[in-house]
């Protein structure tokens, strides 16, 4: 089956997510070396706070126990797979956008379970005070990835031609 140019474009947004998300961590372990809890003012409210994530987005269903971290890999990259056949034959910019955030975010968190057993948190915008998780670029990407797919589908459907 041949790709759209809308798969195209989510198959791009999830790489560049990835990108982004690993660019991020790497440079939040390797250069800035947050130490662990350890945060760092960035200007108000952001601060970046590094912490290790055993659960899924946002710090949910922690997961300490090996059979459940690699559990957690195989899931978020079936999701991934089974999101980018439904991005191949996408018509439709927005939810092609959508399911590119979902797919690089998901395969972004799975990477770093993969390397450390645990996900690298690190935007931290607690001080708003409504929003206390520590969350990174790849959570981001699926939070508004799936926004973008629930908006796709409260847009009226047009009759077939």
């Amino acid at each position: 089956m041949r790709v759209t140019r809308n798969g195209w474009t989510a198959y791009a947004v999830a790489l560049a997510v990835i990108a982004l998300d690993q660019l991020s961590k790497y440079w939040i372990l390797a250069v800035l070396r947050l130490p662990e809890q350890a945060s760092h003012e960035v200007f108000w409210p952001l601060q970046f706070t590094r912490i290790w994530n055993e659960g899924v987005s946002f710090g949910l269903l922690q997961a300490q126990h090996d059979v459940v971290r690699w559990g957690l890999v195989v899931f978020s990259l079936g999701v991934a797979a089974l999101l980018s056949a439904w991005a191949r034959s996408q018509p439709r910019l927005l939810p092609a956008l959508g399911l590119g955030l979902v797919i690089g975010g998901a395969v972004g968190n799975a990477i770093d379970r993969a390397r450390f057993g645990a996900v690298v948190d690190f935007i931290d915008v607690q001080r708003l005070g409504f929003f206390p998780w520590i969350f990174n670029i790849a959570d981001s990407g699926i939070t508004v990835g799936v926004i973008l797919l629930l908006l796709d589908s409260l847009r009226p459907q047009r009759p077939a031609a």
